[in-house]
């Protein structure tokens, strides 16, 4: 497609007839504004009385002239508002019933009103006896109410006038079909419209870059009648030129004979109505090629069949079931294995754990082996019985399966919540002491949050782990609220960690000296009336002599440490320190 293309060599793309005026539906509105209310009334009468009534519009006034004949006609009816309203072609014989009730209720309003009732078969009529004009001021009706059909017809006029004032000497038809002319049309329904272009007298370009360049500008004009129509209906053109049409056509190709057969009109220069006619009659006959071509389809059909079957069954059930197997595995905590892997994987994790039964083991290496020796073709292929069973067995294993994943979750978030109280309460035993949870939350909110060491959210978080323990307890609990707390609850631990290492520090450092000798440094902390001693990596403690002691130790010495102010040092560790090491300078 070539877009904005305003020249193709050997069609003058210029040429255009006087343009069709269009119809502005916001005029029309203004010049009905005095019998609007009555109209409206009108309407609201027909649709609550015929509840299958298609569309309800109002006809243009300069068409008018076209749908009454002015001898038989009064004279009141050229100054009247001319109602178009289209029924289903099943209440055909009600027509005459239904324009003569309606009849009445315009009598009673005493309004200008004249009415038209239109099956979609007379609209379709209209346009195979070629009165285009009668059927685009039908398709241009203001639309009052519409369950579709007019706004299909709408964007088709719309487009079908930018073409032809395009196009018009080339444009051979301009045909619609589809959902529309079948009856089935709604608000958002595809319009399948048809463009053939004369392409007999075109000789300075290859066919198909005309083809392409014919389709850019067209497909341009799409979106311009659906702005100006004012509907979501999508318009779908298919642009063909003759000679590929008409090749088409001696090759009996399904999509043109559906196309020749069910097609309506909205413009046509005497060809597509003669096409219709002759293959009503049976003269549009495939040639031998084409037959050979169609009955050809049928070779190989039993084969190709089973191969897809075999191919759709196996890749849906294998997917489906070893997906899902993996899915669980992760779920517990286990790396995703390979299918080589899986089945073994799923048997210690699951079988081996009494989790779940053998039976769905056994058939997670029934669907991997079938697999297998379906991708080494040593499978031909398969019953419908066989196709059942595995189907019914594949069902029984996915909801096997579900069942299993909430068992694991249970569980995890059992764990989790029993996690995280575990961590948040040793961390504020850490802090507060040894005491029960009740009393740790009344001090944390009491010493800590009242003092601004930590805030309300941090204690919001505290209680909302205390509820979610209660909660899973009552299975009042879910997967989500507990990975919600648990993402809260990383919050509260960070802070607190961090809280514990600041007073550490601040303990440490309270007791912390250096000792400088002659070639080298050591430090030494007091702590709970204990003296550690750090040289290169190693802890010591200094008692009659140096011992050797471990990290454990001095973090007990300085948990114990934290709660007193003051930091007692036994002078006899100077004494060890100068028998070990000799004369030192105390640095602190």
């Amino acid at each position: 497609m070539v877009p904005n293309t305003d020249s193709i060599p050997g069609m003058d793309l210029n040429y255009s007839k006087p343009k069709v005026p269009n119809v502005d539906p916001e005029e029309e509105k203004k010049k009905f504004e005095k019998t609007k209310k009555e109209i409206e009334k009108l309407k609201n009468f027909t649709l609550k009385k015929f509840r299958y009534i298609l569309a309800f519009g109002i006809l243009p006034p300069q068409a008018v002239p076209k749908f009454i004949d002015e001898e038989e006609a009064p004279k009141e009816s050229k100054d009247s508002v001319h109602i178009g309203i289209i029924v289903p072609d099943d209440k055909s014989k009600e027509v005459a019933k239904i324009k003569q009730e309606i009849i009445k209720e315009v009598e009673r309003s005493k309004e200008k009103v004249w009415v038209h009732v239109f099956t979609p078969a007379e609209i379709w009529e209209i346009c195979m006896d070629q009165k285009f004009e009668l059927s685009g001021a039908i398709a241009m009706s203001y639309p009052l109410y519409d369950k579709g059909i007019l706004g299909a017809l709408r964007v088709a006029e719309i487009h079908k006038s930018l073409v032809l004032q395009k196009f018009e000497k080339y444009v051979v038809s301009y045909v619609i079909g589809g959902s529309l002319i079948r009856g089935d049309a709604v608000k958002t329904s595809d319009v399948d419209v048809f463009v053939i272009i004369n392409d007999t007298d075109v000789k300075r370009m290859p066919r198909r870059e005309l083809l392409e360049r014919l389709r850019g500008i067209i497909y341009q004009y799409v979106a311009e009648a659906t702005q100006i129509a004012g509907v979501k209906n999508r318009l779908e053109p298919q642009i063909y030129l003759l000679t590929d049409f008409w090749d088409a056509v001696k090759d009996a190709h399904p999509v043109m004979f559906t196309f020749i057969r069910d097609g309506v009109p909205l413009y046509d220069r005497g060809t597509f109505m003669p096409w219709k006619s002759l293959l009503r009659m049976g003269k549009l006959k495939p040639s031998p090629e084409a037959i050979d071509m169609f009955m050809s389809m049928g070779d190989g059909v039993i084969n190709r069949s089973k191969k897809t079957l075999l191919s759709d069954v196996f890749t849906n059930i294998f997917w489906g079931v070893t997906t899902p197997a993996q899915a669980i595995l992760m779920l517990g905590g286990y790396p995703p294995p390979t299918s080589k892997e899986l089945v073994n994987a799923f048997k210690k994790a699951f079988f081996e754990t009494k989790m779940i039964e053998k039976k769905y083991v056994d058939f997670l290496e029934k669907v991997v082996k079938t697999w297998k020796d379906y991708e080494h073709e040593r499978i031909k292929e398969i019953s419908g019985t066989e196709i059942d069973k595995l189907l019914k067995e594949t069902e029984e294993y996915l909801k096997r399966l579900k069942e299993l994943r909430k068992e694991i979750e249970k569980k995890f978030q059992e764990k989790t919540v029993n996690q995280l109280n575990d961590d948040v309460f040793g961390l504020l035993k850490n802090i507060l002491g040894k005491k029960s949870q009740e009393k740790l939350v009344l001090e944390f909110e009491k010493k800590c949050v009242k003092e601004s060491k930590f805030t309300n959210q941090h204690l919001r978080i505290l209680k909302e782990i205390i509820n979610s323990k209660k909660e899973f307890k009552k299975e009042k609990s879910d997967s989500h609220k507990i990975d919600r707390v648990r993402k809260d609850a990383d919050i509260l631990i960070k802070d607190l960690i961090e809280f514990i290492q600041r007073k550490e520090l601040a303990t440490m450092n309270k007791g912390k000296m250096i000792l400088k000798m002659k070639d080298k440094k050591v430090e030494i902390v007091n702590a709970n009336g204990k003296t550690f001693l750090f040289e290169g990596n190693k802890i010591k403690k200094i008692k009659e002599k140096i011992e050797e002691s471990t990290l454990e130790e001095f973090e007990k010495a300085l948990l114990e440490q934290r709660e007193k102010n003051e930091v007692e040092v036994d002078s006899k560790i100077f004494e060890v320190l100068k028998k070990e090491y000799g004369d030192f300078e105390i640095v602190f």
